[in-house]
């Protein structure tokens, strides 16, 4: 299953500058979502990350991976989010960082589900640009209502 900006838009709260998933190009229901971010020199981290030499922000990555376990969970749990409810970030564990994300680059994200234990979902995680890992992380998320 792939899924446009739009459909996208529609599992994630998230607007500009913070949508960090274009595009989800493989998703297995129940099992794992592989996305891309494009890297655009436009975006605002950029004027200060640095100058010179514009990388983006490792808790960028981290946020684009949480994201896609945010689209991976509800699809895999309800389907579609019910009005009001969120995937809220609750825990990262094991990151490491492999070399830096710039410009030009293309991310690709994969998030594959470990376990679901008491509305606790934990995911393993990994970065990569032209196939070379950028970032691998567990992440765990939970469904809160937004307000």
């Amino acid at each position: 299953m792939k899924m446009n900006i739009n459909e996208v838009k529609n599992f994630l709260p998230h607007r500009y500058p913070f949508l960090l998933i274009d595009r989800v190009t493989n998703l297995e229901v129940g099992k794992s979502l592989t996305a891309i971010k494009n890297v655009t020199f436009n975006e605002p981290h950029f004027t200060g990350h640095f100058p010179d030499q514009p990388i983006m922000p490792g808790v960028l990555i981290i946020e684009a991976l949480a994201q896609a376990t945010g689209i991976l969970a509800f699809k895999s749990e309800v389907g579609k989010p019910q009005t009001g409810q969120i995937y809220m970030l609750v825990g990262v564990d094991k990151v490491r960082f492999k070399r830096m994300v710039e410009p030009g680059d293309q991310l690709e994200i994969y998030a594959e589900i470990i376990t679901v234990k008491r509305g606790i979902w934990k995911f393993s995680c990994k970065a990569s640009v032209e196939g070379k890992l950028v970032t691998a992380a567990e992440i765990l998320c939970t469904q809160k209502s937004a307000e």
